[in-house]
């Protein structure tokens, strides 16, 4: 079991992330939540992590705290929920926001995210409700400042942003209408993302 990896960030471009470890590159999956927090590329990065074992492949999942690891912990225990729908819910709505829509029963809002559809929503609000009592309603988003970036490439942040919420599983024209909405001269991808998210949601 692999529980938290810490050396560094040679690659990031959402949901994947590369980090260096005494010459070896592990490729991590992470939430968006984490992505906008991440520091800058070369830089040395903690993230705890889930190791999950497939049939045919060995994959890591990485969170920048307790909170993000415990919340995808909890969605994969629900029935029909994976890692790669639990790293996007994650990545579609900050943990306040997802505690009170299950509080407030409003499956509505869930189903936005994709792969969720009404049944799964209504059984995230039945399974989820009793587990996030704990967490309380306090966890406030972490500030993004425009300054930070994706990998360093040709793309422009525009182009990251899109195919950033593509990967996360929204439909490609969504994906290029939502980031357009938002996109102003200067803006990070990762505040681009954020943007889009909040106007899809």
């Amino acid at each position: 079991m692999i529980s938290r990896l810490r050396g560094l960030l040679i690659e990031k471009q959402p949901p994947l992330l590369v980090i260096d470890i005494q010459g070896v590159g592990y490729e991590v999956f992470a939430p968006m939540s984490t992505f906008y927090n991440l520091p800058e590329v070369n830089t040395e990065v903690s993230l705890l992590t889930h190791f999950t074992v497939r049939e045919d492949a060995h994959v890591l999942y990485g969170f920048l705290n307790e909170s993000e690891r415990g919340l995808f912990r909890d969605l994969i225990r629900v029935s029909g929920i994976g890692p790669k729908l639990a790293l996007s819910i994650l990545s579609s709505m900050e943990l306040p926001t997802f505690v009170q829509c299950v509080n407030n029963n409003d499956t509505a809002r869930l189903t936005r995210i994709p792969g969720v559809g009404k049944k799964m929503a209504e059984r995230l609000v039945v399974e989820m409700r009793d587990r996030l009592k704990s967490w309380g309603t306090n966890t406030t988003p972490s500030p993004v400042t425009p300054t930070s970036t994706l990998t360093q490439g040709l793309t422009s942040p525009v182009e990251d942003a899109i195919s950033a919420l593509i990967a996360l599983g929204y439909k490609p024209a969504d994906a290029s209408r939502w980031v357009h909405a938002v996109a102003e001269e200067g803006l990070s991808s990762e505040v681009l993302i954020r943007r889009a998210l909040q106007s899809a949601l």
